[in-house]
């Protein structure tokens, strides 16, 4: 039972996939995207994290502090830490704390990433641009090595997929679902090439 959340979050992604090629030059405005960024003013989640073979779970605290800084604290449920990240609105971020386990720079790294995906706190307007297929609106944010692309419907009114990718192909994909005044009851995040998932369900308060 322990992995029923995670695995109702990352079945969200199962079959998903999409290939940049054979995209079409798309017109709109590339701002459009930031109706979709989550309001996290203080926001609850069971949360359950398997990488490479260890289980995590726990609650996820999000929160906006008022200088607009996002807080995120991983703990158990009696108050153990996990980590305890700051992801601030220019794009910096700070480990306050990082349990021994996770404590290597390609773990912090990747979360890092991760949450940076689902936060939507891109820096990088300048050089984004849009594509389009028969069916859907791909926001796509150059970065040093692949892109962060978004996915919506051709109306560019639903968020259908959220990816990270190399130069070849998508190696995140993350959803989120059930938005309630910005809010999303369910989040899941997996990665391609290696085991890495994340799954959040909000509890309310």
């Amino acid at each position: 039972m322990r992995y029923l959340l995670l695995s109702s979050c990352i079945f969200l992604l199962a079959g998903c996939s999409s290939v940049y090629k054979n995209l079409q030059p798309a017109t709109g405005d590339i701002n459009d995207l930031q109706k979709f960024k989550p309001d996290f003013k203080d926001v609850l989640y069971k949360a359950e994290i398997d990488v490479v073979g260890h289980h995590l779970s726990g609650l996820l605290l999000i929160k906006t502090l008022p200088d607009s800084t996002i807080r995120m604290v991983f703990s158990t449920e009696t108050g153990y830490k996990f980590f305890d990240f700051a992801f601030s609105p220019d794009g910096g971020f700070k480990v306050f704390y990082v349990v021994k386990q996770m404590n290597k720079a390609a773990v912090i790294k990747t979360l890092k990433k991760d949450f940076e995906l689902i936060l939507l706190p891109q820096k990088n307007y300048k050089s984004a641009y849009l594509r389009k297929d028969d069916s859907n609106l791909y926001y796509i944010f150059p970065k040093s090595k692949g892109s962060f692309c978004y996915i919506t419907d051709l109306k560019g009114t639903e968020m259908k997929i959220m990816e990270i990718s190399s130069p070849h192909k998508p190696i995140v994909q993350a959803m989120m679902k059930d938005d309630f005044n910005g809010v999303p009851d369910t989040i899941g995040i997996s990665h391609k090439n290696f085991n890495f998932t994340i799954g959040l369900k909000k509890i309310e308060r």
